[in-house]
């Protein structure tokens, strides 16, 4: 039998085993439980898949990410490595199929969503197979106070009943203590291994600085570090924009998000990988499989939702081991922006139930129907036809999707994609020669700003509704640009498509998932508190507050951060106040104000500084507030 460093050498090729692989490793292959807490960039996958590959049998992976599930099945396949994933779109048969493979294949991994086990019919297939381990990815999801709660991984731990034999390991890169405990219960480990890695990066330094003008302190430090680096946005518009104004300020840089075309976004990756560009701007779309090690900074230039994503993006720097930056700019309205962001776009059981009867009725869904069914679905006509915000709609639907109600299949592309191929310039002429096109196209200039750099998803109901046009009207103008070379332009019919798991009952639904909306609410709004006390307190080491937040303590201060940098500087900046002070008290006894006048000091200085001679014995003050050497006779 091989042993498990020769896999790792022969697969994946490392050297040697980070701490605490290996000890999960022998851990699952001694047939034990165990939950492995291993922050971003930690390595999970080999945790499950060195022991998947040294057991005879098949390794079970229950992941919610279908995007990580495919990566994971190419890259192994790449190795020779037989891997399949039961995702979304699949049919009856093709799924039979899958396990049938699976039963008499030789398949190695199977990697399934945790809604699969909702199905009675695929958990029956699932016990004619030979598990050898059951590993759960983003296992903080069994959680109600994890940041990514699905109640359809509290069903994973039935299957402990059926493979009592058979080792459970359970995997997370972000959890708290409190998170932990839930984990482990839920799941129903035995006697599970504990395996934790430290949350703390010694070369990784968390600054928070005060900017107003953001985009210009990027510049700055990009100037000065012109490695690799990544900035987080919070949606798809903030990021064409930051690429527009990197550029213009003479920097490389390109975006990644949800609404690029698969080749688009392969084109960009590319572009930044080779580092042909030096700035990837990017939504929370962007990370999952990225290990780039020589990123040098990563920036948020809006505050995150959560310190969970936060460490996790704030993670992709310096993983070579070099001193890498995680920069976090904020300005004065960015606290209450992110509030009416995150808060005021969180559904209530009101809203819930309004989408939930109105996305039924807009998909001619009857009541005591649908389940099992797959329907088209876009969300832009949808909110358009009901006059419904479209972020507070999106979220209700992910809860939707999170609570089973619904399979969600994002396929990340709008109706319309558009992107202007001429200059303003010339664009204004062609206007100019067409007034009678010219509303629809002020009113695609005026809500896509970077419609000029790249292909842009836009919604053609609001583009109707703003210019007083009909729909069909823009349709052919939008031909018409295409047709004369203006444009490029791509149509789809819908953007997203969903399954209904249930059938249509209702109040009934919602009733029943609705105490999950508002611990999951409440969840939010503490984590977003989180965030705001983490950026705001400027007192304490900012190593040490994301460490506490994980429930880990570090009793020495990084050294490193902005708060510590801070405070450095301050403290050699008071070793020269106190160093003039001495030189100017040698001559005579003199009172704050004449050390004030003679030193250029502020008075906040002057008197810290003088209270510290003080302490430290080395001046005296006498009866009339004069200051002097210990020599000097008063």
């Amino acid at each position: 039998m091989q042993k498990p460093l020769e896999l790792l050498q022969k697969f994946f090729g490392h050297t040697n085993f980070r701490t605490p692989q290996a000890e999960i490793i022998d851990a699952v292959l001694n047939g034990n439980d165990a939950f492995a807490l291993m922050p971003t960039g930690g390595g999970k996958s080999i945790c499950f898949q060195i022991p998947g590959l040294l057991k005879p049998g098949l390794c079970l992976v229950i992941s919610p990410l279908i995007a990580l599930m495919k990566d994971q099945v190419e890259n192994l396949k790449k190795k020779n490595i037989k891997a399949v994933a039961l995702t979304g779109g699949l049919s009856i048969d093709d799924i039979s199929t899958v396990l049938d493979n699976c039963q008499y294949g030789g398949i190695k991994f199977l990697y399934l969503s945790p809604e699969r086990l909702q199905s009675d019919w695929i958990v029956e297939r699932l016990k004619n197979l030979n598990l050898n381990l059951i590993a759960i990815d983003e296992a903080h999801c069994v959680s109600q106070w994890g940041h990514d709660f699905r109640p359809a991984f509290l069903k994973i731990s039935n299957l402990k009943d059926t493979f009592s034999n058979v080792p459970f390991l359970a995997l997370t890169a972000t959890a708290t203590p409190r998170v932990q405990e839930d984990v482990i219960e839920n799941l129903g480990l035995q006697h599970p291994q504990i395996f934790k890695k430290s949350f703390a990066r010694e070369n990784l330094a968390y600054m928070i600085y005060d900017a107003e003008d953001k985009l210009f302190k990027v510049s700055r430090i990009l100037q000065k570090y012109q490695q690799p680096s990544i900035i987080y946005v919070r949606n798809r518009k903030s990021a064409s924009e930051t690429v527009a104004h990197l550029q213009h300020l003479g920097i490389t840089a390109t975006f990644y998000h949800g609404g690029l075309q698969v080749k688009e976004k392969e084109t960009n990756m590319q572009l930044w990988m080779e580092e042909k560009v030096q700035v990837m701007v990017a939504t929370n779309a962007f990370g999952m499989g990225i290990d780039k090690p020589n990123v040098k900074t990563v920036f948020h230039i809006q505050l995150p939702d959560n310190l969970e994503n936060y460490y996790q993006e704030a993670g992709r720097a310096g993983r070579n081991g070099e001193k890498a930056f995680a920069v976090c700019l904020q300005s004065p309205s960015d606290t209450k922006f992110t509030e009416n962001q995150v808060l005021g776009n969180l559904p209530d059981e009101a809203f819930l139930k309004i989408i939930f009867k109105k996305m039924c009725s807009f998909l001619n869904i009857a009541y005591g129907e649908g389940i099992d069914e797959r329907f088209s679905f876009n969300l832009n006509h949808f909110c358009t036809q009901y006059n419904f915000p479209v972020l507070k709609t999106y979220n209700a639907l992910q809860f939707l999707d999170r609570q089973g109600v619904i399979t969600l299949s994002q396929e990340f592309s709008q109706q319309i994609m558009l992107q202007f191929l001429l200059e303003s310039k010339e664009i204004i002429r062609y206007i100019s020669l067409n007034p009678q096109d010219d509303e629809i196209i002020t009113v695609i200039l005026r809500n896509y700003p970077g419609i000029y750099d790249t292909l842009t998803a836009i919604n053609v109901s609001l583009i109707a509704k703003k210019s007083g046009k009909q729909e069909s009207a823009v349709l052919v103008v939008l031909q018409k640009l295409h047709q004369r070379g203006i444009a490029d332009y791509y149509a789809k019919n819908n953007d997203s498509s969903f399954i209904m798991n249930e059938i249509r009952e209702d109040d009934l639904t919602i009733n029943r998932i609705s105490k999950h909306l508002k611990k999951q609410n409440q969840l939010k709004k503490t984590q977003l508190q989180a965030v705001l006390n983490y950026v705001n307190n400027r007192e304490l080491c900012n190593s040490q507050k994301l460490l506490e937040y994980f429930g880990e303590k570090k009793p020495e201060r990084c050294g490193i951060c902005s708060v510590c940098v801070e405070q450095k500087t301050s403290t050699e900046e008071y070793f020269e106040i106190k160093k003039l002070i001495l030189e100017l008290l040698k001559t005579s006894p003199k009172s704050s104000r004449e050390l004030q006048e003679n030193s250029g000091f502020s008075s906040k200085q002057l008197i810290f500084a003088l209270q510290q001679l003080l302490d430290e014995g080395k001046i005296l003050v006498s009866s009339t507030n004069k200051y002097s050497l210990k020599k000097w006779k008063n």
